[in-house]
């Protein structure tokens, strides 16, 4: 059995490492603030593991070296941040159309545009969901301590490794500096999963054939003996373009309905003092920290607050808002932001008042700020 370690990592760092734990082969990145530490970490780490880092021409290299090493088995990752992210967006369509694994450590700063490249923001909800043209699933995990970067970016590989779909790992500026505590673990203390592989012969394989069960096709790599057929253009099951209502209505649903079939593997959430919350928070990331020291504060002075955090923000665990919403009289979402994860929050819980504390600020909010902020609520 392997044995756990402990570290002091911040999340960054954390996320690197939870990378090597689930396999991470190949890495490819461009020098960006603030995930330039990690690209350092993995710089001095992975080869150690018989694994291989790549500094790109830039972000539009990077996420394409990352698709061509998965679809050469290798468990592949880059990290970015906002303007980085931005030019991968036509890739990351590229990598959900041809169901490549891959994962994206995304760590938020504050924009538009440059913005400030040294101060946080949460900016990117929408962004990480959308980045891309057209309809298609993907899946963002968003930690909020240094621990859940390392947990969170080994489910990213399993999911992205047995769906087949990209993974975003969501974080920001604020989190990934923060130094902390981690709990390093090594299989069978974590589970590691591996993409399915096919069972057909060669010559009865067909590369986009999904399983019905999960509608996830097994994945054939280069040099396995398979024809495989990486086609971005609408395609059937075989790969071959294929412009026909039908067809393509059949593989987008598919792109998208995967993940829902397969929500358990996904979807994630935690609440704090839930059960008899009249006022209920929402926020997600460092943002959630502070909502969580105004909810202990609350409840030492006998305010019945609540906080539920999504861990799974796309896609989010819409029962589990829910149940925290029961009995409360007031959901107040709190983001770094003009008002984006609220719209998710409005659309879930239709029957309660929702409200948005928008916080446009370069440092992490103070607990005393968020319940000014609210306090006309309150």
């Amino acid at each position: 059995m392997g044995e756990a370690s402990l570290g002091f990592l911040n999340a960054n760092q954390a996320a690197a490492e939870g990378a090597i734990t689930a396999g991470l082969k190949f890495f490819a990145g461009y020098p960006i603030t603030p995930a330039s530490d990690l690209f350092e970490y993995l710089a001095k780490k992975l080869p150690k593991y018989g694994g291989v880092v790549v500094q790109s021409e830039d972000e539009i290299a990077a996420i394409n070296a990352i698709i061509g090493a998965s679809w050469a088995g290798a468990k592949a990752m880059t990290a970015t941040s906002g303007p980085g992210f931005s030019l991968m967006a036509e890739s990351i369509g590229f990598a959900a159309m041809t169901e490549t694994p891959i994962v994206i450590i995304q760590n938020m700063r504050a924009g538009p545009s440059t913005g400030v490249a040294t101060a946080t923001g949460q900016g990117e909800v929408m962004q990480s969901r959308w980045v891309s043209h057209g309809h298609y699933g993907i899946v963002v995990l968003t930690p909020f301590s240094s621990q859940e970067a390392y947990d969170l970016t080994i489910k990213a590989f399993n999911i992205a490794e047995r769906l087949r779909v990209p993974v975003v790992v969501l974080m920001d500026y604020v989190l990934v500096h923060t130094r902390e505590r981690v709990v390093l673990k090594k299989p069978p203390e974590v589970e590691v999963l591996e993409r399915k592989k096919p069972t057909k012969p060669p010559g009865e394989y067909r590369p986009y054939e999904p399983d019905p069960e999960d509608l996830v096709p097994p994945m054939a790599n280069y040099g396995e003996g398979y024809a495989v057929l990486v086609e971005s253009m609408a395609h059937d099951e075989r790969g071959y373009y294929a412009p026909v209502d039908d067809v393509y209505e059949r593989l987008v649903k598919r792109l998208v309905d995967k993940i829902e079939v397969n929500r358990h593997m996904v979807v994630e959430s935690a609440t704090y003092h839930t059960d008899d919350a009249e006022v209920l928070f929402v926020a997600f990331g460092s943002v959630a920290r502070s909502v969580m020291s105004v909810v202990k504060e609350a409840r030492m002075e006998g305010k019945k607050y609540g906080l539920f955090r999504p861990i799974s923000l796309w896609p989010m665990d819409e029962k589990g808002l829910r149940k925290a919403a029961e009995n409360a009289e007031q959901v107040i979402v709190v983001e770094m932001n003009y008002g984006q994860l609220v719209r998710e929050v409005e659309r879930i819980v239709r029957d309660k008042p929702v409200h948005l504390v928008p916080l446009l600020k370069l440092d992490l909010p103070t607990p005393e700020e968020i319940v000014e902020a609210a306090r006309r609520w309150l």
